[in-house]
């Protein structure tokens, strides 16, 4: 299972890389590096599908470890690999969904004057200073959302190393708890 959760994880370092370097690259041979705001709107979608499976992915590996330290004798009934699929696409489907509800918060605000952004790869603050809509709410909502996503991941990930800690903690042997925190 470690190495199905390190697939995807690496195939979601690709994905961010392939989001931003083919601007990055455009930029180094134009004289105008701006980036449109539908441009910036599409990469901020393919950034935040990737960074919102990332995050999951990695919650997910946190789990893996759970099982594998706190109760591993039953390790490859808990992680089977219709388990490890769930877990995988559960990440890239939170993630899709996350990445459209902040791209349709983001597609509601309006834009006035120079619809360029002086840089190669899009992030939400200069696009929200490009906005000129009146309603705080809507930029609110996209903001709240990445609270909301990173602190829930953060948690989830927080409270199986918890466990982890505690079960290596109870272990007797020196050299027991030692390959435990190897693992980890």
């Amino acid at each position: 299972p470690m190495y199905f959760f390190l697939f995807h994880l690496s195939f979601v370092d690709i994905c961010y890389s392939s989001v931003t370097v083919p601007n990055m690259l455009r930029n180094f041979l134009a004289a105008h590096k701006t980036i449109s705001v539908h441009g910036c709107i599409a990469q901020m979608f393919f950034i935040l599908l990737s960074a919102g499976a990332e995050v999951f992915i990695l919650s997910a590996m946190a789990y893996d470890r759970y099982a594998a330290i706190c109760d591993p004798l039953r390790y490859m009934e808990i992680m089977n690999k219709g388990i490890c699929v769930l877990l995988v696409s559960g990440a890239w489907t939170t993630g899709f969904l996350y990445a459209l509800l902040n791209t349709v918060f983001t597609l509601k605000l309006h834009f006035c004057g120079s619809n360029q952004i002086l840089h190669f790869s899009c992030e939400l603050p200069p696009l929200l200073q490009l906005s000129c809509t009146e309603n705080p709410h809507q930029s609110s909502g996209v903001l709240t959302s990445v609270v909301i996503l990173g602190s829930s991941t953060f948690l989830l990930t927080l409270i199986s190393y918890i466990h982890i800690i505690s079960t290596i903690l109870r272990i007797r042997s020196a050299e027991g708890r030692r390959k435990a925190f190897y693992t980890c």
